[in-house]
């Protein structure tokens, strides 16, 4: 089940226009679907990266940020 499009008309330069017939071409698509397909991924991109949605939901760890911060950690590294 498909679901219902709109048409959009927008303008593009003659270059573009041939570069996405040959992209379209290679891979057996439409422009159509290559446009859709460029826009969800900006549209997805947009609303932030998957860490920045989910950064409410992840609480941060008690102790130092960097283990090598505290020397414990760091005696005898390197010996």
């Amino acid at each position: 089940m498909s679901l219902p499009m709109r048409t959009v008309s927008f303008k593009v330069p003659a270059s573009l226009d041939d570069t996405l017939n040959q992209l379209a071409r290679r891979r057996n698509t439409t422009r159509s679907a290559l446009f859709r397909q460029a826009l969800e991924a900006l549209t997805t991109v947009e609303q932030g990266s998957f860490t920045a949605i989910a950064d409410d939901l992840v609480k941060p760890s008690e102790g130092p940020p960097d283990l090598s911060t505290n020397p414990t950690y760091m005696a005898g590294f390197g010996e």
